[in-house]
């Protein structure tokens, strides 16, 4: 049975992000190194994109690397940089066939110039495709983000350019990475880990979260599909009541 059949069209979230864990683990059970699981990772997010176009989920925020990836071994991280822009080089033209837009999110000036360049073209490619949004967490962290955004509001207050009560939650808003696109309704963790790891810290405040125990080379659509349909199974009150949420 196809779980797509299963959804509630009338209640896709619009915006899905995800914390693609489980590469390295995949790789090792395959009696492999690490970065062979990340190009089977690929695939996965492949067809991840293509789900999102197909249920109609507007946004899809994929954590890639995070600023704390930076810490891992050398030889990862170099093979990881050079997955990326190949990656993102050959996927360019299928997204963009299949009207997929692509952003990116992070300290992207910490990447190598190549990979740089690969984004900005990608982007450049994609500008006016309105299928599916990919985001792409990049050298990200959500306290980074949140730090700079303090520090950007904080610059203002002193060129006396905005007072302190000015500073509101939309104004931190409008100084996110994320300032262009709605804040998640779902986030999906996959590999069996019950955390989230720095990621959206400020965007998720009402997000559902659906964590599962596949690692994410084998998370493919019908994995996908069940995340979206727990989603669908939950009331979201936002602090109200059952009974407010019912008589609206």
């Amino acid at each position: 049975m196809d779980l797509r059949d299963s959804i509630d069209k009338n209640n896709i979230p619009k915006h899905i992000a995800i914390i693609m864990d489980g590469n390295g683990r995949w790789a090792k059970q395959h009696g492999e190194d690490r970065i062979f699981g990340h190009h089977e990772g690929v695939n996965s997010v492949r067809e991840i994109v293509e789900a999102c176009g197909e249920v109609g989920v507007k946004y899809l925020t994929l954590y890639a690397f995070s600023t704390e990836n930076w810490n891992r071994p050398k030889e990862e991280v170099d093979a990881l940089m050079e997955l990326l822009v190949s990656t993102i080089s050959l996927e360019a033209q299928n997204l963009h066939k299949k009207g997929v837009r692509m952003q990116v999110i992070g300290d992207t000036a910490s990447l190598p110039a190549s990979c740089q360049k690969e984004l900005q073209e990608s982007i450049d490619l994609t500008a006016n495709n309105t299928t599916v949004t990919l985001i792409l967490a990049l050298s990200y962290s959500s306290k980074w983000e949140i730090t700079e955004a303090v520090k950007k509001i904080a610059a203002q207050v002193e060129k006396g350019e905005l007072k302190i009560n000015e500073i509101t939650s939309r104004l931190l808003d409008e100084n996110m990475n994320t300032k262009d696109f709605p804040d998640p309704e779902l986030m999906i963790r996959t590999s069996g880990e019950n955390r989230i790891s720095n990621f959206l810290l400020w965007q998720l405040a009402y997000a559902e979260f659906y964590f599962t125990e596949v690692l994410w080379p084998d998370f493919r659509k019908q994995e996908f599909y069940k995340a979206i349909i727990s989603y669908q199974n939950r009331e979201r009150r936002f602090g109200k009541t059952s009974e407010q949420i019912s008589n609206n």
